[in-house]
């Protein structure tokens, strides 16, 4: 019987030793992955991201000079009734 005791004993220390290695093997295995997804990515070209903050700027302005219109006919109308 403490024969069974002792190889318990060892086979829970071999258990966390191996425990603490597979632990470390999960966090490499999921920055390489992030690695490998990281370089499947298609990046934008430089003229890519020209042409999209343009459009964003352009499409930004559009909307300041209509809610500036909208400002504009609302104080109108307001004026107009007091």
């Amino acid at each position: 019987m403490a024969k069974e005791k002792d190889i318990k004993k060892k086979d829970v220390k071999k258990v966390n030793s191996k425990k603490n290695v597979k632990n470390n093997k999960p966090k490499e295995k999921f920055t390489e992955g992030i690695k490998k997804e990281l370089k499947l990515v298609k990046w934008p070209t430089v003229k890519e991201i020209l042409k999209y903050t343009l459009a964003t700027v352009i499409f930004c302005i559009i909307l300041v000079a209509f809610f500036e219109v909208l400002n504009l006919v609302m104080a109108f109308i307001k004026g107009m009734f007091n």
